[in-house]
């Protein structure tokens, strides 16, 4: 379970103002005196609203706004650098091209998000703890080492992101941008100290500037919204550069860390004592994974149309995100410029937070122990410093590390798929079969890329 999550006990205790006569009965019931005091913080506000949902004495926006959040933050993986960098080379090179596989990744991303969360809410357990309780002990040890190394990856585009964002708006050296990056996403993980509400709000509203910053550019960007149309529902391959981009645009969008954190994020989150408030839960929880994965799926698109509108026709070699911002500012203005740089400076830091809680959660998940919190920032924004040190293109680090995050992809997927298909586990709310193919088709998919990956460069 995540730290930051707050004991629903805590909730359901009688605050102190209650008056003589009170009724406090049982667990969804709480002093019904107008003179009660409030729940003490945002969290605990927010669990005593989904209380009340749940009992059916409250509905409304306000009833759906309280089981508002897991989706919003495992969300930011899906519009973090690393999507910048494989959607601003995508664009550049392929124009629309590509635009069906950033669809595509992201119908993909929404069904087993929504899965995760399923898996938390019906278990009580997160992914990584049902592959420790489950799996032999060196499965084990060998999928929690492969996504360290994937957080390692995921990290190294989101660290990277936020460092070079900050260093062209604000004329750095990278090394001090990547050292204001860490400050900055140690001090928002320092937020889960105060329950989980206030960072859930806190990127929320990063997404919300992330999400403006694009609409933004769609209004400056010369978009051909028909060409747009058309290659969003055509697949087609043009090359092998091609092949790396469509793979590293896959690892981009659905990521692993995300799977294993949503189901963290969810496991008791809201608790429920039976199967129709968990169906009621999970009936909200899927409504927020379509909204939340359709929104960064529209941030994705619009990323590879930017770059597209940009550059392919006049600048197809621009493959790097420094590039990418010297280039609009002369085709699209400085507005355009600083608008991108900001959206990239929210997303790194952000991204580089929920890597980082992800990253705690599956090592106590699968291998029962955690350690602190800033040793844990230490080791996986250590690569990204390794990678400027050594002098690598920044950029090209992101896209590798997306092929890296594609690679590794497969195991919680098919862990996932294992878990939500067995009715022991899940009961009453093991997937259906229709759900079960579809989840096998999405991952034949990133498998079959994966697979072409791996022989054209051997070859």
């Amino acid at each position: 379970m995540l730290h930051f999550q707050v004991n629903a006990a805590e909730v359901r205790k009688p605050q102190a103002g209650c008056q003589k006569g009170s009724r406090v009965g049982s667990a969804d019931e709480f002093c019904a005196t107008a003179s009660t005091a409030p729940p003490a913080s945002l969290s605990e506000q927010t669990l005593a609203t989904a209380r009340e949902v749940l009992a059916g004495r409250r509905r409304g926006l306000r009833a759906s706004l309280a089981f508002a959040g897991p989706a919003v933050v495992a969300s930011i993986a899906y519009m973090d650098p690393g999507n910048f960098a494989t959607n601003i080379q995508g664009g550049a090179k392929y124009g629309y091209g590509l635009l069906w596989v950033v669809l595509l990744a992201n119908v993909i991303a929404m069904l087993f998000q929504g899965l995760s969360a399923k898996l938390g809410i019906v278990t009580g357990k997160n992914l990584a703890e049902m592959c420790r309780d489950h799996f032999p002990r060196p499965v084990v040890w060998a999928m929690w080492v492969v996504s360290e190394i994937a957080a390692m990856a995921t990290d190294v585009a989101e660290f990277l992101g936020g460092a070079i964002g900050l260093s062209l708006l604000f004329h750095l050296p990278l090394v001090v941008g990547m050292g204001v990056t860490a400050v900055v996403t140690y001090g928002l993980l320092m937020f889960e100290g105060y329950g989980f509400r206030p960072l859930e709000l806190i990127i929320g509203a990063i997404v919300g500037v992330i999400c403006l910053c694009y609409l933004l550019e769609m209004f400056i960007a010369p978009v051909d919204w028909a060409s747009a149309a058309y290659h969003l529902v055509t697949p087609q391959i043009a090359d092998s550069g091609a092949l790396l981009l469509a793979v590293g645009i896959i690892g981009a969008t659905v990521m692993p860390h995300a799977i294993y954190l949503h189901s963290g994020l969810t496991q008791s989150r809201v608790p429920v004592r039976n199967d129709v408030e968990r169906h009621k839960v999970l009936r909200y929880s899927n409504r927020e994974v379509i909204v939340a994965l359709a929104v960064a799926g529209l941030v994705n698109i619009a990323m590879v149309m930017m770059a597209s509108s940009a550059f392919h026709a006049g600048h197809p070699e621009v493959a790097e995100i420094e590039t990418a911002y010297h280039t609009l500012t002369p085709l699209l203005g400085g507005a355009a410029a600083g608008i991108f740089l900001l959206s990239l400076i929210a997303s790194g830091v952000s991204a580089s937070t929920v890597g980082t809680m992800a990253g705690q959660m599956i090592m106590q998940g699968f291998v029962g122990f955690r350690i602190p919190i800033w040793l844990r920032r230490l080791v996986t924004m250590t690569p990204a410093f390794v990678v400027v040190a050594l002098g690598v293109n920044a950029t090209q680090a992101l896209v590798v590390s997306q092929v890296i995050l594609s690679i590794a992809l497969p195991l919680p997927m098919i862990a996932l798929i294992f878990f939500t298909g067995r009715r022991d586990v899940m009961g009453g709310f093991v997937d259906r079969p229709l759900t079960r193919i579809v989840a096998l088709g999405g991952t034949a998919v990133v498998l079959a890329l994966n697979a072409v990956l791996i022989v054209q460069t051997l070859l």
